[in-house]
Protein backbone atom coordinates (compact mmCIF):
# COMPACT_ATOMS: atom_id res chain seq x y z
CA UNK A 1 0.00 0.00 0.00
CA UNK A 2 1.36 3.39 -1.04
CA UNK A 3 1.49 6.00 1.74
CA UNK A 4 0.66 9.57 0.64
CA UNK A 5 1.21 12.55 2.95
CA UNK A 6 -1.54 15.09 2.21
CA UNK A 7 0.32 17.88 4.01
CA UNK A 8 3.15 17.96 1.46
CA UNK A 9 3.59 21.00 -0.79
CA UNK A 10 0.47 23.16 -1.00
CA UNK A 11 -1.31 20.73 1.33
CA UNK A 12 -4.72 20.97 -0.33
CA UNK A 13 -7.18 18.85 -2.25
CA UNK A 14 -5.01 18.45 -5.36
CA UNK A 15 -2.97 15.70 -3.71
CA UNK A 16 -6.18 13.85 -2.85
CA UNK A 17 -7.67 14.08 -6.35
CA UNK A 18 -4.50 13.13 -8.24
CA UNK A 19 -3.77 10.26 -5.85
CA UNK A 20 -7.29 8.83 -6.19
CA UNK A 21 -7.13 9.04 -10.00
CA UNK A 22 -3.73 7.36 -10.19
CA UNK A 23 -4.63 4.74 -7.60
CA UNK A 24 -7.52 3.67 -9.85
CA UNK A 25 -5.43 3.79 -13.04
CA UNK A 26 -2.32 2.07 -11.68
CA UNK A 27 -4.35 -0.31 -9.47
CA UNK A 28 -2.28 0.63 -6.43
CA UNK A 29 -3.93 0.69 -2.97
CA UNK A 30 -3.20 3.91 -1.07
CA UNK A 31 -3.39 5.35 2.40
CA UNK A 32 -3.83 9.12 2.35
CA UNK A 33 -3.10 10.84 5.65
CA UNK A 34 -2.87 14.46 6.83
CA UNK A 35 -5.51 15.22 4.19
CA UNK A 36 -5.75 18.96 3.46
CA UNK A 37 -3.55 19.69 6.47
CA UNK A 38 -2.59 23.05 4.99
CA UNK A 39 -6.17 24.37 4.96
CA UNK A 40 -8.13 26.34 7.61
CA UNK A 41 -10.68 23.49 7.71
CA UNK A 42 -8.53 20.38 7.30
CA UNK A 43 -9.81 16.94 6.33
CA UNK A 44 -12.50 16.03 3.83
CA UNK A 45 -15.15 18.66 3.11
CA UNK A 46 -18.22 17.97 0.97
CA UNK A 47 -16.58 18.28 -2.46
CA UNK A 48 -13.58 16.22 -1.36
CA UNK A 49 -15.82 13.50 0.06
CA UNK A 50 -17.73 13.53 -3.23
CA UNK A 51 -14.41 13.01 -5.06
CA UNK A 52 -13.51 10.03 -2.86
CA UNK A 53 -16.94 8.41 -3.35
CA UNK A 54 -16.91 9.13 -7.10
CA UNK A 55 -13.46 7.58 -7.51
CA UNK A 56 -14.61 4.58 -5.52
CA UNK A 57 -17.72 4.08 -7.61
CA UNK A 58 -15.94 4.00 -10.99
CA UNK A 59 -13.62 1.19 -9.92
CA UNK A 60 -15.60 -0.65 -7.22
CA UNK A 61 -13.02 0.34 -4.65
CA UNK A 62 -12.96 -0.58 -0.99
CA UNK A 63 -12.87 2.72 0.88
CA UNK A 64 -12.28 3.46 4.56
CA UNK A 65 -12.42 6.90 6.16
CA UNK A 66 -14.90 8.45 3.74
CA UNK A 67 -16.56 10.96 6.09
CA UNK A 68 -16.73 14.72 6.51
CA UNK A 69 -13.70 15.93 8.44
CA UNK A 70 -11.75 12.71 7.96
CA UNK A 71 -8.00 13.25 7.66
CA UNK A 72 -7.20 9.72 6.56
CA UNK A 73 -8.57 7.59 3.72
CA UNK A 74 -7.63 4.07 2.70
CA UNK A 75 -8.52 3.38 -0.93
CA UNK A 76 -8.20 -0.08 -2.51
CA UNK A 77 -9.22 0.11 -6.18
CA UNK A 78 -10.81 -2.51 -8.41
CA UNK A 79 -11.06 -2.47 -12.19
CA UNK A 80 -12.21 0.79 -13.78
CA UNK A 81 -15.64 0.50 -15.39
CA UNK A 82 -17.12 2.87 -17.94
CA UNK A 83 -20.86 3.50 -17.73
CA UNK A 84 -23.49 5.95 -16.49
CA UNK A 85 -22.63 7.86 -13.31
CA UNK A 86 -24.36 10.50 -11.20
CA UNK A 87 -22.36 12.53 -8.68
CA UNK A 88 -23.94 15.23 -6.53
CA UNK A 89 -22.39 17.64 -4.06
CA UNK A 90 -24.98 18.85 -1.56
CA UNK A 91 -23.39 22.28 -1.54
CA UNK A 92 -21.75 24.75 -3.93
CA UNK A 93 -18.63 22.58 -3.91
CA UNK A 94 -17.01 22.31 -7.33
CA UNK A 95 -18.37 19.73 -9.78
CA UNK A 96 -15.32 20.36 -11.91
CA UNK A 97 -12.94 19.16 -9.19
CA UNK A 98 -14.97 15.96 -8.80
CA UNK A 99 -14.77 15.56 -12.58
CA UNK A 100 -11.01 16.15 -12.39
CA UNK A 101 -10.78 13.11 -10.09
CA UNK A 102 -12.60 10.62 -12.32
CA UNK A 103 -11.96 11.94 -15.83
CA UNK A 104 -8.57 10.43 -16.63
CA UNK A 105 -9.48 6.98 -15.24
CA UNK A 106 -12.62 6.96 -17.41
CA UNK A 107 -10.64 8.20 -20.43
CA UNK A 108 -8.56 5.04 -20.04
CA UNK A 109 -11.55 2.74 -19.45
CA UNK A 110 -12.56 0.14 -22.03
CA UNK A 111 -16.06 1.54 -22.64
CA UNK A 112 -17.62 5.04 -22.89
CA UNK A 113 -19.07 6.89 -19.92
CA UNK A 114 -21.78 9.45 -19.26
CA UNK A 115 -21.37 11.50 -16.10
CA UNK A 116 -24.03 13.76 -14.60
CA UNK A 117 -22.65 16.21 -12.02
CA UNK A 118 -24.64 18.52 -9.74
CA UNK A 119 -23.31 21.20 -7.40
CA UNK A 120 -21.14 24.23 -8.05
CA UNK A 121 -20.09 24.89 -11.64
CA UNK A 122 -18.73 28.43 -11.17
CA UNK A 123 -17.02 29.08 -7.86
CA UNK A 124 -13.72 30.62 -6.72
CA UNK A 125 -10.60 28.43 -6.35
CA UNK A 126 -11.75 25.90 -8.95
CA UNK A 127 -11.80 25.87 -12.75
CA UNK A 128 -15.25 26.72 -14.15
CA UNK A 129 -16.77 24.53 -16.85
CA UNK A 130 -15.91 27.24 -19.41
CA UNK A 131 -12.19 26.81 -18.68
CA UNK A 132 -12.32 23.09 -19.32
CA UNK A 133 -14.23 23.56 -22.58
CA UNK A 134 -12.01 26.37 -23.87
CA UNK A 135 -8.55 25.38 -22.63
CA UNK A 136 -8.25 21.81 -21.37
CA UNK A 137 -10.53 19.50 -23.35
CA UNK A 138 -9.32 20.63 -26.83
CA UNK A 139 -5.76 19.66 -25.85
CA UNK A 140 -6.96 16.39 -24.38
CA UNK A 141 -8.59 15.65 -27.74
CA UNK A 142 -5.24 16.19 -29.46
CA UNK A 143 -3.87 13.50 -27.17
CA UNK A 144 -6.52 10.99 -28.25
CA UNK A 145 -9.41 11.41 -25.80
CA UNK A 146 -12.71 12.98 -26.82
CA UNK A 147 -14.69 14.50 -23.95
CA UNK A 148 -17.85 16.58 -24.33
CA UNK A 149 -18.93 18.78 -21.42
CA UNK A 150 -22.40 20.31 -21.62
CA UNK A 151 -23.43 22.87 -19.00
CA UNK A 152 -27.18 22.57 -18.37
CA UNK A 153 -27.54 24.90 -15.38
CA UNK A 154 -25.18 27.35 -13.71
CA UNK A 155 -24.30 26.82 -10.06
CA UNK A 156 -22.74 29.81 -8.31
CA UNK A 157 -21.35 30.04 -4.78
CA UNK A 158 -22.95 29.83 -2.23
CA UNK A 159 -26.24 28.38 -3.56
CA UNK A 160 -24.82 25.77 -5.95
CA UNK A 161 -27.52 23.87 -7.79
CA UNK A 162 -25.64 23.65 -11.10
CA UNK A 163 -25.74 20.71 -13.45
CA UNK A 164 -23.54 19.47 -16.27
CA UNK A 165 -23.38 16.32 -18.36
CA UNK A 166 -20.06 14.88 -19.54
CA UNK A 167 -19.65 12.24 -22.24
CA UNK A 168 -16.31 10.46 -22.23
CA UNK A 169 -15.10 8.56 -25.28
CA UNK A 170 -12.08 6.50 -24.19
CA UNK A 171 -8.66 6.76 -25.75
CA UNK A 172 -8.75 3.21 -27.07
CA UNK A 173 -5.13 3.29 -28.23
CA UNK A 174 -3.92 5.18 -25.18
CA UNK A 175 -2.97 8.83 -24.88
CA UNK A 176 -0.47 10.37 -27.30
CA UNK A 177 2.40 12.61 -26.16
CA UNK A 178 1.98 16.31 -26.93
CA UNK A 179 4.38 19.20 -27.41
CA UNK A 180 3.31 22.86 -27.20
CA UNK A 181 6.14 25.36 -27.12
CA UNK A 182 4.64 28.44 -28.80
CA UNK A 183 1.22 30.07 -29.11
CA UNK A 184 0.96 30.43 -32.83
CA UNK A 185 -1.32 33.07 -34.37
CA UNK A 186 -4.03 34.83 -32.38
CA UNK A 187 -7.44 33.60 -33.52
CA UNK A 188 -9.85 35.30 -31.12
CA UNK A 189 -10.06 37.46 -28.00
CA UNK A 190 -13.10 38.49 -26.03
CA UNK A 191 -14.58 39.50 -22.68
CA UNK A 192 -17.85 37.96 -21.45
CA UNK A 193 -19.73 39.06 -18.33
CA UNK A 194 -22.54 36.91 -16.93
CA UNK A 195 -25.07 37.65 -14.19
CA UNK A 196 -27.70 35.45 -12.58
CA UNK A 197 -30.51 37.04 -10.55
CA UNK A 198 -28.56 40.30 -10.41
CA UNK A 199 -28.70 43.66 -12.19
CA UNK A 200 -27.40 43.76 -15.76
CA UNK A 201 -25.55 46.95 -14.80
CA UNK A 202 -22.98 44.81 -12.98
CA UNK A 203 -22.06 43.01 -16.19
CA UNK A 204 -21.99 46.29 -18.12
CA UNK A 205 -19.58 47.89 -15.64
CA UNK A 206 -17.32 44.83 -15.72
CA UNK A 207 -17.15 44.88 -19.50
CA UNK A 208 -16.31 48.57 -19.61
CA UNK A 209 -13.55 48.24 -17.03
CA UNK A 210 -11.97 45.09 -18.46
CA UNK A 211 -11.93 46.49 -21.99
CA UNK A 212 -10.49 49.78 -20.71
CA UNK A 213 -7.63 48.07 -18.87
CA UNK A 214 -6.85 45.77 -21.79
CA UNK A 215 -7.32 48.58 -24.32
CA UNK A 216 -9.53 46.34 -26.43
CA UNK A 217 -12.38 47.43 -28.69
CA UNK A 218 -15.91 47.47 -27.26
CA UNK A 219 -16.84 45.05 -30.03
CA UNK A 220 -14.90 42.35 -28.14
CA UNK A 221 -17.25 42.48 -25.14
CA UNK A 222 -20.61 40.81 -24.55
CA UNK A 223 -22.88 40.22 -21.58
CA UNK A 224 -25.88 38.06 -20.78
CA UNK A 225 -28.15 36.86 -17.99
CA UNK A 226 -28.11 33.16 -17.17
CA UNK A 227 -30.39 30.91 -15.13
CA UNK A 228 -29.23 29.75 -11.73
CA UNK A 229 -30.70 28.72 -8.39
CA UNK A 230 -28.96 31.60 -6.63
CA UNK A 231 -27.39 34.93 -7.47
CA UNK A 232 -24.02 34.97 -9.19
CA UNK A 233 -21.68 36.93 -11.40
CA UNK A 234 -18.59 36.02 -13.39
CA UNK A 235 -16.43 37.75 -16.00
CA UNK A 236 -14.35 35.76 -18.49
CA UNK A 237 -11.42 37.05 -20.52
CA UNK A 238 -10.39 34.69 -23.29
CA UNK A 239 -7.51 34.66 -25.76
CA UNK A 240 -7.55 31.82 -28.28
CA UNK A 241 -4.31 31.17 -30.11
CA UNK A 242 -3.46 28.63 -32.77
CA UNK A 243 -1.93 26.14 -30.32
CA UNK A 244 -3.53 26.95 -26.97
CA UNK A 245 -6.20 29.06 -25.28
CA UNK A 246 -6.10 30.99 -22.02
CA UNK A 247 -9.24 31.88 -20.08
CA UNK A 248 -9.02 34.14 -17.03
CA UNK A 249 -11.96 34.31 -14.63
CA UNK A 250 -13.11 36.98 -12.19
CA UNK A 251 -15.87 36.10 -9.70
CA UNK A 252 -18.25 38.66 -8.28
CA UNK A 253 -18.45 38.91 -4.49
CA UNK A 254 -20.65 40.70 -2.00
CA UNK A 255 -19.43 44.26 -1.36
CA UNK A 256 -16.77 43.94 -4.07
CA UNK A 257 -17.30 46.52 -6.83
CA UNK A 258 -17.75 45.22 -10.36
CA UNK A 259 -14.81 47.34 -11.50
CA UNK A 260 -12.49 45.66 -9.00
CA UNK A 261 -13.57 42.19 -10.18
CA UNK A 262 -12.98 43.09 -13.83
CA UNK A 263 -9.70 44.89 -13.16
CA UNK A 264 -8.26 41.88 -11.34
CA UNK A 265 -9.13 39.55 -14.19
CA UNK A 266 -7.80 41.97 -16.81
CA UNK A 267 -4.46 42.31 -15.04
CA UNK A 268 -4.08 38.53 -14.89
CA UNK A 269 -4.65 38.37 -18.63
CA UNK A 270 -2.15 41.18 -19.15
CA UNK A 271 0.50 39.14 -17.31
CA UNK A 272 -0.21 36.17 -19.56
CA UNK A 273 0.01 38.30 -22.70
CA UNK A 274 3.22 40.02 -21.57
CA UNK A 275 5.05 36.71 -21.83
CA UNK A 276 4.77 34.51 -24.91
CA UNK A 277 4.25 31.12 -23.26
CA UNK A 278 1.27 29.25 -24.72
CA UNK A 279 0.20 27.50 -21.50
CA UNK A 280 -1.23 29.52 -18.63
CA UNK A 281 -0.49 29.01 -14.94
CA UNK A 282 -3.43 26.77 -14.10
CA UNK A 283 -3.59 24.85 -17.36
CA UNK A 284 -0.01 23.66 -16.83
CA UNK A 285 -1.03 22.00 -13.59
CA UNK A 286 -3.98 20.22 -15.23
CA UNK A 287 -1.97 18.94 -18.21
CA UNK A 288 0.58 17.15 -16.04
CA UNK A 289 -1.51 14.03 -15.46
CA UNK A 290 -2.45 13.32 -19.10
CA UNK A 291 1.13 14.02 -20.21
CA UNK A 292 2.45 11.59 -17.61
CA UNK A 293 -0.10 8.95 -18.63
CA UNK A 294 0.91 9.46 -22.26
CA UNK A 295 4.48 8.71 -21.22
CA UNK A 296 5.90 11.95 -22.56
CA UNK A 297 5.42 15.51 -23.71
CA UNK A 298 6.81 19.00 -23.48
CA UNK A 299 5.04 22.29 -22.78
CA UNK A 300 6.15 25.87 -22.18
CA UNK A 301 4.14 27.65 -19.54
CA UNK A 302 3.77 31.08 -17.96
CA UNK A 303 5.17 29.93 -14.62
CA UNK A 304 5.06 27.27 -11.92
CA UNK A 305 2.49 27.42 -9.13
CA UNK A 306 2.76 25.50 -5.88
CA UNK A 307 -0.12 23.37 -7.18
CA UNK A 308 2.02 22.41 -10.18
CA UNK A 309 5.11 21.45 -8.19
CA UNK A 310 3.00 19.50 -5.68
CA UNK A 311 1.25 17.66 -8.50
CA UNK A 312 4.59 16.70 -10.04
CA UNK A 313 5.66 15.02 -6.82
CA UNK A 314 2.33 13.24 -6.44
CA UNK A 315 2.40 11.83 -9.98
CA UNK A 316 5.94 10.54 -9.56
CA UNK A 317 4.81 8.51 -6.55
CA UNK A 318 2.75 6.37 -8.93
CA UNK A 319 4.21 6.44 -12.45
CA UNK A 320 7.71 5.65 -13.79
CA UNK A 321 8.08 9.04 -15.47
CA UNK A 322 10.56 11.87 -15.10
CA UNK A 323 9.06 15.36 -14.93
CA UNK A 324 11.67 18.09 -15.23
CA UNK A 325 11.12 21.84 -15.10
CA UNK A 326 13.53 24.47 -16.36
CA UNK A 327 13.28 28.26 -16.27
CA UNK A 328 13.96 29.99 -19.57
CA UNK A 329 15.82 33.25 -20.13
CA UNK A 330 12.51 35.07 -20.65
CA UNK A 331 11.10 33.86 -17.30
CA UNK A 332 8.80 31.23 -18.76
CA UNK A 333 9.17 27.56 -17.83
CA UNK A 334 9.46 24.36 -19.84
CA UNK A 335 8.00 21.18 -18.38
CA UNK A 336 9.44 18.04 -19.94
CA UNK A 337 7.86 14.62 -19.29
CA UNK A 338 9.75 11.46 -20.26
CA UNK A 339 9.26 7.78 -19.48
Amino acid sequence: MLEIDGSRGEGGGQILRTSLALSAIAQIPIRLYNIRAGRPRPGLQKQHLASVLAAGSICNAEVAGAAIGSREVIFTPGEIQGGDYYFSISSAGSCMLVLQTVLMPLVLAKTPSRIVLEGGTHNPFAPPSDFLNACYLPLLKQMGASVELNLERYGFYPAGGGRCVVNVHPAMEGLRPMEIMDRGKLHMQRVIALVANLSDSIALRELEEALRVLQWSKKLGSRSEVESVGAGNVVFIECQFENATELVTGFGEMRKPAEVVARGAARKMQKYLQCDAPIGLHLADQLLLPLALAGGGRIRCQGLTEHTTTNIGTIQNFLPVAIETSEQVDGTYVINVTS
